[in-house]
């Protein structure tokens, strides 16, 4: 894969006009990614934080984030949703994305799991 790491100033100013709380779970969120996907592209698509899984990263190769005022959307893809549904089971998911409340811990390890799963399905 290609060297492609990119920070975006936009994510950046996203994050900083959420409430605080959904700050501080943004950006853990940003952080697990960065973890689990150290040469991801930030950018933003549908006026969301996203992060290219892969160089010039189409909507399909992208994981998202969002901020709401009582949760943070993680938009991974349907095949992951659908491959994680069972570790999910504790939170409101759909199709394509899971909702994590802001006043409980975002689930570090179940994040970098989901974000390194997608990767592998892109980069086969």
């Amino acid at each position: 894969m290609t060297d492609i790491k990119c920070k975006s100033e936009k994510v950046d100013a996203y994050i900083a006009n959420q409430p605080l709380e959904a700050q501080n779970a943004l950006n853990k969120l940003r952080s697990y990614i960065w973890q689990a996907a150290p040469n991801v592209s930030e950018l933003m698509n549908y006026n969301i934080p996203a992060f290219a899984l892969v160089e010039g990263g189409k909507r399909e190769e992208q994981i998202m984030i969002a901020g709401y005022p009582k949760h943070v959307g993680f938009y991974p893809h349907p095949s992951t949703i659908k491959a994680f549904s069972e570790q999910l089971s504790e939170y409101k998911y759909v199709k394509g994305s899971v909702q994590f409340p802001i006043n409980k811990p975002i689930p570090k390890e179940l994040i970098i799991k989901m974000v390194k799963y997608r990767l592998h399905q892109l980069v086969k």
